[in-house]
Order: C-alpha cells, then structure tokens, then sequence
C-alpha cells in the first residue's frame, strides 16, 4: 500500500453502524484501508472489541505515517437514551462525523399470517425507525461540516415488493423513501443523502432457508467485499442512488414503470417461496 492509496480518506470520520455485521466488517476493512477514521458501533461488546483489534492489527497505513483512529461503542439504536448516549460520545472525540453510514438491518423469511407482531416491530424499527431517529439526532453536528454526507445501506426490495419478506420490503421502501426525501430536503446545504441497494449478499443475515430458496431461484448472492467496493464509489460519486447487480437493478426500473410484468413473474414463483417460508417457520 503506497501513502497516496492509505491516504485517500484521511479527512473522512465515518460512522457506522452494524459495524459487526459481514457488510460491516467488509466495509470497516475497505474504509480504514482508506486511510478513514471510523466509528463502529454494534450491540455486541466483544465482537466490537475484536474487530477493532482486527482491524489495528491489519492496519498497514501506520507504517506510511497515517495513522487512523478506530473508535468503538455500544449501543442498541432502537432505544432513544443509548442514541442519545452515542450523540454525547461523538463530541468528545478529537473529530467530528462527516460521513453517517446507516448499515445495521435484521431480515426474516417468513408469511406475513405466520410472523408475530414483535418481529414486525423489530424489523422495522431497526431497519428503518432507528436509523431514521439516529440521523435526525446527527444532522445538527453533520450540518456544520464543510462537506458530509448520509448513506444509507438498502436491498432491491426496497423496489421490489417480494412475497415472504413484507416486514423486511416494508421496512426498506420506508428508507429509500426516506433517503430521497432527506436528499432532495437537504439540497441546499453541504450534506449529502445518498442509497446503496444491495441485491443477495452472502451474511449472517442470510439464513439456511433464505440460501436454500436463492438456490432454488437461482439468485445470484454477491460478496460483502463486492458490496464494499460499490459503497466507496457511491461516496466518492455524486449520485444519490446506486444499485446492484444484473439483472436485478433492470427489474427495479422495469417495476416501477410496469410493475403488473414484475409482479406476474414473481407470482410465478409463489409456490417455491411459501415452501421455504414455511420451512424457515417450523
């Protein structure tokens, strides 16, 4: 690594969130790489702990003189105190926030008749009420950087409604929703809001039912470094949206012009679907 590479984003202090989580790792990993500070926040002490130790250890931008700060600190985003314990954290540390990355998410196979209402609660607050509340809590220190900006991680259903994932599609409509929303209301200051749409990706959020039903559509699942590496060309872009893959970024275009040809081709697979939902249920 030559000091020019390393060095690439030594003014950026990254935020973020799910840091654990195998996106999150892989993003932590590229971002530090980088030469960025981060932030990484999780509900689980110990695996924090040792994703910073990991992280230090690989840290080869020390040895060309750019040293970078890895923070990490515990927080259950959903709960308003602890949010408001990690936005009084922030201030003191020796640098402020100017890139928030909203990446925590939980996802669940499952019939909407068959998922009870705490689930429904909790895949929806995590994946779109907390991510939502952080950013307001964040915007007033966002807002006085000369440049900063949001992103926030997605799923092509967040465009396409999928049948045995309605709490999970819910929950991303309401962010891309809330991204365009945030982006176009921000236009005039220096932040930017920005939605990266991953398709499959292969995590801890993939389940063995989940595997089994791409296998049995055949749905391409990408890498988290693959999804990495489309997330720093968002920041680095000026685009406020970037999708994932072929042909699924063809279909969220196609859906929403003719929603009705999409919609045929996935009732299609219906009976495929509500197997392993079922299954993913027992």
């Amino acid at each position: 690594m030559t000091n020019q590479t390393s060095a690439e984003m030594k003014n950026t202090n990254v935020l973020l969130t799910g840091a654990t989580g195998g996106m999150g790792v892989a993003f932590s990993k590229l971002l530090l790489k980088k030469g960025a500070n981060l932030v990484l926040i999780g509900r689980d002490k110990t695996k924090l702990q040792q994703l910073k130790d990991e992280l230090l250890a690989s840290d080869k931008s020390i040895k060309n003189g750019v040293i970078n700060t890895v923070k990490v600190f515990v927080v259950d985003l959903v709960e308003a105190k602890q949010r408001a314990h990690l936005i009084e954290y922030l201030t003191t540390l020796p640098f402020e926030i100017n890139l928030l990355i909203n990446n925590a998410g939980i996802n669940q196979l499952s019939l909407l008749e068959q998922t009870s209402e705490s689930e429904v609660n909790r895949i929806i607050s995590t994946n779109a009420i907390a991510p939502i509340q952080l950013t307001q809590a964040l915007l007033p220190i966002l807002l006085k950087q000369p440049c900063a900006q949001i992103i926030n991680i997605g799923s092509t259903f967040g465009s396409i409604g999928y049948p045995g994932y309605s709490a999970y599609c819910a929950s991303k409509f309401a962010l891309r929703g809330f991204s365009e929303t945030l982006s176009r209301e921000l236009a005039d200051t220096d932040v930017s809001v920005k939605y990266l749409a991953p398709r499959a990706t292969n995590t801890s959020l993939i389940s063995e039912n989940i595997e089994q039903l791409n296998d049995a559509l055949n749905t391409h699942t990408d890498l988290p470094e693959v999804v990495a590496k489309e997330l720093l060309s968002l920041i680095k872009q000026n685009k406020t949206e970037r999708y994932i893959g072929w042909p699924e970024n063809i279909f969220v275009r196609l859906n929403a012009l003719f929603p009705a040809i999409v919609g045929n081709s996935i009732v299609k697979q219906l009976p495929i679907i509500k197997t392993f939902a079922r299954v993913s249920l027992r």
